[in-house]
Parts: C-alpha cells; sequence; structure tokens
C-alpha cells in the first residue's frame, strides 16, 4: 500500500477514535488528560525544533509565546465569546496569531545580533512577559485567569497536533526548509546562494511562536486556570528538555521526547517537588552520553516525501 495512503488511514482512524472517545466519554479521564498534554507537549517541541533544530538558533523563550497564546485565547473564549464553545477554534487562532506578533516582534531586532544574544533576548522576554502579566489586573494579575471553561477535548488535540506536525513536516522540505537549513549549516554561504537569511529567520521564528500560541490556548482551556507562574524558565526548560532528549533536527525525535517526558514526569509524581530536581539532572546525563538525543538526527520514513528518500524521485 503507497505511503501517503497508509498514512492518511493511519490518521483518519485515530480522529476517530478520538472522536468517540469524546462522544460516548470511552476513555478514562486521567489518562484522557495525560494524552492530550502529551498533544500539547508534541505542538510545542516541533515548533521549538523549527528555530532550535533545523534553523540552529537557540531560543529559550517558547513559555513566553504559550503565555501569550493562553491568555488571549481564554480572554476570547471568555470576554468575547462567553461561553460558546462553537467559537473556540477561532479563540484558538486569536491566540496563535497574538504569539506569532510577539514573535515577529522580538524576532526583527533580535536577528540583528549573532551568537548567543537570541537565548538572551528570549530568557529577557519570559521575565518581560511574567511580569507584565502579574501587572494586568483584567487578566488577573498575579491570582490568575479564572472562569475559562473546558473547551480542551481529546479530538481538538489531535487534530492541533497532526496539523502541527504536518505543517512543520512541509516547512522542513520545502525550498523554504532548505533555506532554514542553510542558515543552520552555514549562515554567510546561504548568503552567498541568495538565501534571504533574514526573512528566514524571522518567518520560522514567527511560525514556530504562533503554534507554541496554539499550545498555549489549548493548555489553558485544558487545566481550566493560568496564573503567570505557569510560564516561567522552567516551562520553557521543559520543552527544551523534549527537544533534546528525542532528538533536535528531526520531527519523530520530537515526538517522542515529548511523550517519554510527559509521561516520565507523570510516573514520578510521588516524587513531589523532588522530580523537578530530576530535569537538570537528566538534561545534564543526556548532554554526557547521548549528545544526538535518542534519534540522533535521524528521521522516521513515514515524514520524509519520496523525492527526498535516496534521492528516488516520484
Amino acid at each position: 500500500m503507497p505511503r501517503k495512503i497508509s498514512m492518511g488511514l493511519l490518521l483518519v482512524a485515530g480522529f476517530a477514535a478520538a472522536f468517540v472517545c469524546d462522544t460516548f466519554n470511552l476513555a478514562d479521564q486521567y489518562l484522557a488528560q495525560i494524552i492530550m498534554y502529551i498533544g500539547i507537549n508534541v505542538i510545542l517541541t516541533v515548533s521549538l525544533n523549527l528555530v532550535n533544530g533545523y534553523m540552529g538558533e537557540f531560543s529559550v523563550g517558547h513559555a513566553a509565546f504559550m503565555a501569550v497564546g493562553a491568555y488571549a485565547a481564554s480572554f476570547f473564549s471568555v470576554s468575547v465569546f462567553p461561553q460558546n464553545p462553537a467559537f473556540f477554534p477561532l479563540s484558538l487562532f486569536a491566540g496563535g496569531i497574538c504569539a506569532a506578533f510577539l514573535g515577529f516582534m522580538i524576532a526583527v531586532p533580535a536577528f540583528r545580533a549573532r551568537d548567543d544574544y537570541l537565548a538572551i533576548i528570549t530568557l529577557a522576554l519570559i521575565m518581560i512577559t511574567k511580569s507584565v502579566l502579574e501587572n494586568l489586573p483584567w487578566f488577573g494579575g498575579p491570582q490568575g485567569y479564572h472562569g475559562i471553561q473546558k473547551y480542551t477535548n481529546l479530538s481538538g488535540v489531535y487534530l492541533c497536533t497532526i496539523a502541527s506536525i504536518m505543517v512543520i513536516r512541509n516547512i522542513v522540505y520545502s525550498n523554504f526548509g532548505r533555506g532554514i537549513i542553510a542558515v543552520r549549516d552555514d549562515e554567510v554561504a546561504a548568503n552567498l546562494v541568495s538565501v534571504d537569511t533574514k526573512q528566514v529567520k524571522i518567518l520560522a521564528f514567527v511560525i514556530s511562536s504562533f503554534f507554541a500560541g496554539i499550545a498555549g490556548g489549548l493548555f489553558a482551556h485544558l487545566i481550566q486556570f493560568i496564573n503567570p507562574r505557569t510560564f516561567s524558565i522552567l516551562k520553557s526548560t521543559d520543552i527544551l528538555l523534549m527537544l533534546y532528549l528525542g532528538g533536535s533536527g528531526t520531527i519523530i525525535g520530537s515526538i517522542l521526547g515529548a511523550a517519554i517526558w510527559t509521561v516520565l514526569i507523570e510516573a514520578l509524581r510521588f516524587l513531589g517537588i523532588w522530580r523537578f530536581v530530576f530535569a537538570p539532572v537528566a538534561l545534564v546525563m543526556l548532554m554526557i552520553y547521548r549528545p544526538l538525543g535518542i534519534m540522533g538526527g535521524r528521521e522516521w520514513r513515514l515524514f520524509i516525501p519520496k523525492e527526498n528518500d535516496h534521492g528516488r524521485k516520484k
């Protein structure tokens, strides 16, 4: 059976299973919540991979874009479209757009600098975003944002996760994606062969921010309460750990890293606060013994277009 048909059937079957579980409440609520956390983390990790993995930059500010998406989507669903789940996709999209706009505002000045300055700028962005949210009374200030309905469900997370994976995959294997990888390999050489590196970096950063905002909106409407402390540097550290656990520069690595880390943190819940000590230790051990992550830069064959698969053409 051709790969496209088999993949299509698999995706349809997955959505049907999620839809049936939502409609007839078949899945255990605890298990369903863990699966939704995995989906949200996959969106965050795959989107960050576009910048940190494929483009070779180092951003630590993904939690800030997630926060903007979460607060913007919550504001739209609570204040603009109150008690109307039919408009939830629109609220979610609005959250993604707000996060993308913030990404654009940061990318324009940030990519004028080189080397590790993006990490410093995005680290500052997390602190600024957290401080701003804590001082906005109409968003609840430090007490957090209340009144959010639980609109996030299995089928919605499934669709958003698959959409983010497919969009990032198509970008990576497009001409634009080749420009992104060229920036990672040698930015000077990319400029010499007519790649508009500044435009490529800004657009990739904006796309990454958009999907982080989508993940934030899903997260907010799953737990039904958000506050600025949720989106601290620790959240960005979790996303970075998931990315490098699975392996940067590979989509299947992002999926595996997000799934393994989400399940592992939940399994270690009995340790209490000490489970968060495990995160930095695990990251150090990973960098020492498996610096390329679980996948080691390898990609799942189903994610590779035929024309890129061993040089064969369609």
